[in-house]
């Protein structure tokens, strides 16, 4: 395994500070993140510190209001920061994503009070936060979810029901959750800010995963959890289009995360091919993989190029939903077939555990999954352009 550090990416950053923010996100992951990455995903160990430090950094709510603790950043400059923590370990860039996604709905929906009374912390207080939408039964269909919300006769709330596929499930301090409070569909769908250690909250053993072994994810079970009026999130009835925007951000988180697992596999590529030599050459020097790794490059720089697009469209106040699903579908997509050709630019090699690329592969996969399906994604593209289904 090569201990080179990975050239930096030539990126077009808006401004002098947010350049200065890159170049501390970089110093962090190298230091911190990527040294230990392989050793703590091969024993499944969650980087809280990780998340204790990235918060005293400010980098926990980048893209949240500065009145509160947030960072004040366009989601420009936070998806590259998504992008450069991802290269270095996809447990932390992922969890930095989520953390945000957790954070979107109070942020967007809260009253004043609410966000006077939470943001702080959750934003740079060292909180970690965690989203809970899908359901053992309701993934992909959302709108179909079952956990109940039932207002008691003090006026708090009473949840009951399983959520599932939850990152940070166990482990974090705060969980924004969807819950039914009326009748079917997602008219009847509220939002909760439920903290970690409420009464009646329990999770899971975390799943066995074949990538992503040090992010725990977990079904969580809520026993008659009382959560007071107070943190409710929005109207009763609006949780469902809480959860939509939520997730159209969230997707753009995903896309970054994917092009910097693509980038980290390219690197990984590159330097094995300069350094490996056969037939008295450097194996870069054959045409057949010069090819290949032509081909790595010009995807990440297409993915890269999509979800900045989208993000510039959601910084401008733009409708973005389209775009970020296409970012969300390609960039997920390319990080799959980057991280398959890195495995194969390294043989026998790049299919053991002694060189990174086996694990982004293995990490890639999960992309195309979390956040909606890339098959979801192609339905939602094609409902801007076509409408809704007749049938």
């Amino acid at each position: 395994m090569t201990d080179r550090a990975p050239q930096p990416v030539d990126r077009q950053l808006p401004t002098e500070e947010s350049r200065d923010l890159l170049a501390l996100v970089r110093e962090i992951a190298q230091r911190e993140i990527r040294p230990v990455a392989a050793d703590e995903e091969d024993a499944g160990r969650f980087p809280r510190a990780i998340f204790t430090l990235l918060s005293e950094a400010g980098l926990l709510g980048l893209p949240y209001a500065g009145e509160y603790g947030g960072g004040e950043q366009p989601y420009e400059v936070y998806l590259q920061v998504l992008e450069e923590l991802a290269a270095a370990r996809l447990t932390v860039g992922l969890g930095v994503s989520v953390h945000s996604l957790a954070c979107h709905g109070l942020a967007g929906y809260g009253t004043e009070e609410q966000q006077k009374a939470h943001l702080p912390a959750m934003l740079g207080g060292g909180l970690l936060g965690a989203y809970c939408l899908s359901e053992p039964a309701s993934g992909s269909d959302a709108a179909s979810l079952t956990t109940k919300a039932v207002r008691d006769a003090g006026g708090d709330w009473v949840i009951t029901g399983t959520k599932a596929w939850i990152t940070h499930g166990g482990v974090a301090d705060f969980y924004t959750v969807l819950a039914r409070t009326g009748g079917e569909g997602p008219k009847g769908i509220t939002a909760f800010l439920v903290p970690g250690d409420a009464e009646g909250l329990t999770a899971a053993v975390p799943e066995k995963k074949m990538g992503m072994k040090g992010s725990p994810t977990a079904q969580l079970h809520f026993d008659g959890v009382r959560v007071p009026d107070t943190r409710r999130i929005g109207e009763e009835g609006q949780g469902f289009t809480i959860a939509l925007a939520a997730l159209d951000a969230g997707r753009l988180g995903i896309a970054a995360c994917a092009i910097g697992v693509a980038q980290a596999a390219l690197d990984e590529a590159l330097t094995y091919a300069l350094d490996r030599k056969q037939f008295g050459h450097p194996i870069a020097d054959f045409q057949g993989l010069r090819f290949m790794l032509a081909d790595m490059a010009t995807k990440i720089e297409a993915g890269r190029a999509l979800y900045l697009a989208a993000a510039r469209l959601r910084d401008a106040g733009k409708p973005f939903s389209r775009q970020a699903a296409m970012a969300k579908l390609f960039c997920t997509d390319a990080a799959m077939a980057v991280t398959t050709d890195a495995v194969q630019v390294l043989g026998g090699y790049g299919y053991t555990a002694d060189f990174p690329v086996e694990r982004l592969m293995r990490e890639a996969k999960v992309l195309q999954i979390v956040e909606g399906t890339n098959q979801i994604q192609r339905m939602v593209i094609a409902r801007h352009l076509a409408g809704p289904e007749s049938r």
